[in-house]
């Protein structure tokens, strides 16, 4: 089994802070490739057109060859080999429960776990990075945040991007861990959580000031545990 990356954004990158990211340049090291394959995969926003050409507006310029996978107007047929091409996948964001229901449909969970296990980069925003994990706060099931249980499960336990955008991603994701959802991870915006296998590595940030945590139960009360990333750029 090769290394293994994963890098969940809690915001940021290309999306909100335009091309030049101190975030997606450290995505891309990760590769260790001088002129990576990087695949865009938008479908938790419906394969947004306005999403993929700020995508390529950001990762065009970059030492890197940029391509992106749509699956609501599929072109492909061999999934398996296209994904399997790239040095880094990209999981833009959206929302999470109908992105893994669709990705089910295609087969991309069985695909996604064999690129992760060959040794390509894993890495994502908002939806893209909760989905890796067992469980996630989202908010893909209407106005109110709510529990997700059927992540790719790839990271045990579970996460929550925004905690610092979104006033109630963490009363929420406090009561949730309380009630006994998995402990896990919350990343500010900004703020990017690597993984080394299924190993919490550090945390990486494109902001001053940004932070991530740990929320875990112990004896029926959530211990939260502020993480300082590591400042990029």
């Amino acid at each position: 089994m090769s290394e293994r990356h994963i890098v969940a954004l809690g915001g940021g990158g290309f999306s909100s802070e335009g091309p030049g990211s101190p975030l997606d340049d450290f995505i891309l090291g990760l590769s260790r490739r001088p002129n990576p394959n990087v695949c865009f995969l938008p479908t938790a926003s419906g394969d947004s057109d306005t999403y993929v050409a700020s995508f390529y507006r950001a990762f065009a310029p970059l030492q890197c060859r940029p391509s992106d996978l749509a699956l609501f107007r599929r072109t492909v047929s061999d999934l398996r080999k296209l994904l399997l091409d790239q040095d880094v996948i990209y999981v833009g964001g959206g929302n999470t429960a109908n992105m893994l229901v669709i990705w089910r449909r295609h087969g991309l969970d069985a695909i996604l776990r064999e690129c992760w296990e060959a040794g390509i980069v894993l890495a994502g925003i908002s939806a893209g990075a909760i989905c890796w994990f067992e469980a996630a706060v989202t908010d893909s099931f209407g106005l109110e945040l709510a529990a997700l249980n059927d992540g790719l499960g790839l990271l045990p336990g579970s996460a929550c991007p925004h905690y610092d955008s979104e006033e109630r991603r963490r009363p929420v994701y406090q009561r949730l861990v309380a009630e006994g959802f998995p402990g896990g991870y919350a990343a500010d915006e900004g703020v990017g959580l690597h993984f080394a296998g299924t190993v919490f590595k550090e945390a990486v940030s494109s902001r001053p000031n940004a932070s991530a945590y740990e929320l875990r139960r112990k004896d029926g009360r959530v211990n939260e545990r502020t993480i300082a990333p590591r400042l990029l750029g």
